[in-house]
């Protein structure tokens, strides 16, 4: 009895020690539990709901463009005066005034682009650098026009450009720029803020200084390289918020591309709303080409770095 007993005392320890082995362990299959599953199609619901209320509204005009309204007869005539360059549309308005709108907007959007630019960049690097009270007061005042309509702007705006047209410029569309960069910059600014958030601005300023760098190389091969795609998001919403603008430059009697439109749509609908849908898809397009390139960029980065 005493050895049986000191055996089954001395077995409890080996048995404790004993790894089960892993050939033996059954394999747990991948099963996914009822709440991720109903979290996954609940956000397949939001995505599709989203895309409905963007996409259906795309998909009226479109129709609209196409079809007649009285008769229901389809017709492509819409499209084909745009694409053809033609100088009326297919009822007859003139498109010259639309043409004239588009290459406004276009040189618009290029020089608020630059203005803004040259306008928020040394500004925020300058804070960035020696932060101190000037940041919250600039912050508040690129974020206030968010608060003040367009409407509003204009009536302050009005006699100021009266002043510009007639002594010092004249009233070519092109000046609306100094106007929109205003209206641009709630959203360049957090935009080309949250870029400088992810870069150590400082530590690179003064790495650069040190080796004997000039501001203007500090700029353009330190801090502008990093910022890239900061500075797309801020020129594309810039571009957009230019591109869209229908209030100020229709008060100040300035010709842009939504002005025409909206002149065009007087005499053809049709026309006037197949080109604003051609405005809003290409917008999509090029906010899809940012992404991709964004996305490139900091993939070939990542590769650089390891």
């Amino acid at each position: 009895m005493g050895v049986k007993l000191m055996d089954s005392v001395d077995s409890k320890p080996e048995d404790a020690l004993t790894v089960p082995s892993l050939e033996a362990a059954p394999q747990r299959t991948s099963r996914k539990r009822p709440a991720d599953v109903g979290v996954a199609i609940y956000q397949w619901v939001i995505l599709v709901a989203v895309l409905l209320f963007l996409f259906i509204p795309l998909l009226g005009m479109l129709i609209f463009s196409v079809r007649f309204p009285l008769t229901g007869a389809w017709s492509g005539g819409a499209w084909q005066s745009i694409f053809s360059l033609s100088g009326t549309t297919a009822s007859g308005a003139d498109m010259s005034i639309l043409w004239n709108g588009v290459l406004n907007s276009l040189g618009l959007s290029v020089f608020t682009v630059v203005l803004m630019l040259a306008l928020l960049l040394p500004t925020m690097l300058a804070l960035k650098i020696r932060p101190s009270k000037l940041s919250r007061i600039v912050e508040f005042i690129c974020l206030l026009p968010l608060a003040i309509p367009a409407i509003v702007l204009v009536v302050g705006l009005g006699p100021i450009y009266r002043f510009i047209s007639i002594n010092v410029l004249n009233t070519d569309p092109i000046w609306l720029a100094f106007a929109y960069t205003i209206l641009a910059l709630p959203f360049a600014y957090r935009a080309l803020d949250a870029g400088f958030s992810t870069i150590p601005v400082k530590t690179l300023v003064e790495a650069a200084r040190s080796l004997g760098a000039p501001w203007p190389t500090v700029m353009f091969k330190v801090i502008i390289p990093n910022l890239r795609g900061a500075i797309g998001a801020a020129s594309f919403i810039t571009i957009s918020v230019v591109l869209g603008e229908f209030t100020i430059a229709s008060l100040l009697n300035r010709n842009n591309l939504q002005v025409a439109i909206f002149q065009l749509g007087q005499d053809d609908s049709m026309t006037a709303t197949a080109l604003a849908l051609l405005t809003m898809v290409f917008g999509i397009v090029v906010l899809m080409m940012l992404e991709i390139v964004s996305y490139e960029l900091k993939k070939k980065r990542e590769k650089n770095a390891k």
